[in-house]
């Protein structure tokens, strides 16, 4: 097995038939389709479901693919990897945010990486943990910033801090009340985050530990799509954040404790089984640097220091 075997199978995934892979990798399609046969019959497994409308990975070929992808990505950075190890760390950094801490930290971070890590690039993908969680495992991101409701195994975790849920409330919004209970937010129309969801996890949780049948009106897979409905006056939201300052055009949401607190952790994570790139172990060292100065600072509202 070459890498070239791994570089077309990745092709031919990415464009879903071995016509339009052939056009991008400029390899003709009898000898893309002769290479593949040959990696099947090598590993004794069929990898690609091949139709008239294209191809797509068996589940022996989703393995392969994640594995390809996974090699081919660490081939790409070990120049810079090599030269982390006598120098200063450098190359690129796959970091996966939660949408609601990418919308208040990103940039503060990114600007803090260009100062202390200038030779180190981030990769920023954003969205709920679980939704990112399967590129972390197929080694597609080295380190994840995110909220989590319950301890997550066969990762390694540092918790950096508790966040409490808020709910967000339109600015004409007719009640004025500065925290409401769970047995309130049955009455009140809501836009809640789409299964699978860290938040709509915890929240269907207590809802139903309180008896509650929650009011929703609407689902949304962005944090931005929350705070759009919001602010048209749809519906409420839950979110974990409780000052909207620093997002321009929502500062007028007006977030609402829930009493009794329903918290999220934020944690640092990465894989159990792959060590960390020396440019990975700066930016996540930068991370929980740039979160240990905000507890020096004005905290973010709901912000608390996770209980040792």
């Amino acid at each position: 097995m070459q890498l070239r075997h791994l570089r077309y199978f990745v092709s031919i995934v990415d464009a879903g038939s071995f016509c339009r892979a052939a056009a991008t990798i400029h390899v003709a399609q009898p000898a893309l389709s002769q290479q593949i046969a040959g990696l099947e019959a090598r590993l004794g497994a069929t990898l690609l479901h091949r139709s008239a409308r294209g191809v797509c990975p068996t589940e022996v070929g989703k393995a392969f693919y994640r594995e390809a992808v996974f090699i081919l990505q660490r081939l790409e950075r070990l120049p810079g990897i090599v030269r982390s190890t006598e120098g200063e760390p450098e190359g690129l950094v796959g970091l996966g945010m939660s949408s609601t801490l990418a919308a208040s930290l990103a940039g503060p971070l990114v600007g803090a990486c260009r100062t202390a890590l200038p030779k180190v690039t981030l990769s920023l993908v954003t969205g709920d943990f679980l939704r990112i969680r399967p590129l972390m495992e197929s080694h597609g991101l080295d380190v994840c910033m995110v909220f989590e409701d319950t301890p997550t195994h066969g990762v390694c975790r540092k918790p950096l801090f508790r966040q409490r849920l808020y709910l967000i409330r339109p600015v004409n919004a007719e009640n004025a009340a500065t925290t409401v209970s769970l047995e309130n937010l049955a009455a009140i129309p809501l836009v809640l985050p789409a299964q699978p969801h860290t938040i709509r996890d915890a929240l269907d949780r207590a809802f139903g530990v309180a008896g509650v049948i929650p009011n929703c009106v609407a689902e949304v897979d962005t944090f931005c799509s929350m705070l759009s409905l919001v602010k048209a006056g749809v519906a409420s939201g839950i979110v974990p954040k409780g000052d909207f300052s620093d997002i321009p055009g929502y500062e007028g949401l007006r977030p609402v404790a829930i009493d009794p607190p329903i918290h999220l952790t934020a944690c640092l994570m990465s894989s159990a089984h792959m060590p960390l790139t020396s440019a990975a172990e700066a930016a996540s060292a930068l991370v929980a640097a740039q979160v240990e100065k905000s507890f020096g600072e004005a905290l973010p509202a709901g912000w608390e220091r996770v209980p040792i």
